[in-house]
């Protein structure tokens, strides 16, 4: 860190207690002159329940906070569900404010508004994607989709079962989605 920067607002990594990163987000958010956000991403879970919604932090165990260092170390390191502020060595590394703007944006992005620091995710499949199947009579066997209903959880994956191709009818969280390359 520079010292000349000290009493310039920059973004920290804050580790915080495990599972506790709201809490710690909302304590931090009530300090004057501390900025915060902590994304979190939404999605579809199959449980033995039945499908549930999940939110969990994008960055599990961490908060990113936009403070003066040397004004508000002491008070971000001793606030409520903090565990310290992330350092190498001696020195504390300043996030860089482009990583957190096109995290903000990326956020809008989906949903057009910035309050919850939500990411709903939405399985994306394609016909021909290799697909394994997770669960089910049918767990760890490999094929290739066949059929995408729209407006629906399922989807038809072809098998080779009983030595012939079958097309099955899969609920859509009852298999592992393809992995792709990142843009």
């Amino acid at each position: 860190m520079n010292p000349s920067r000290a009493n310039f607002p920059e973004w920290f990594c804050v580790r915080c207690q495990t599972k506790r990163e709201h809490i710690a987000a909302g304590h931090l958010r009530e300090i004057e002159g501390v900025e915060v956000f902590c994304p979190r991403l939404r999605y579809r879970k199959a449980t033995r329940r039945g499908k549930i919604w999940w939110v969990e932090p994008m960055f599990p165990g961490y908060v990113l906070a936009k403070f003066s260092i040397a004004e508000m170390e002491r008070a971000v390191t001793f606030c409520q569900g903090v565990r310290g502020l992330v350092r190498f060595g001696a020195g504390i590394p300043a996030v860089p404010e482009t990583f957190v703007e096109a995290l903000k944006a990326e956020i809008l992005d989906h949903n057009g508004a910035m309050e919850n620091e939500l990411i709903t995710l939405s399985p994306n499949l394609e016909m021909g994607d290799e697909v394994e199947v997770a669960h089910g009579p049918f767990q760890g066997m490999q094929g290739t989709v066949v059929g995408i209903p729209t407006a629906t959880e399922r989807v038809k994956i072809l098998l080779e079962f009983l030595g012939n191709p079958q097309a099955v009818d899969m609920d859509l969280f009852s298999i592992l989605l393809p992995r792709r390359p990142t843009p």
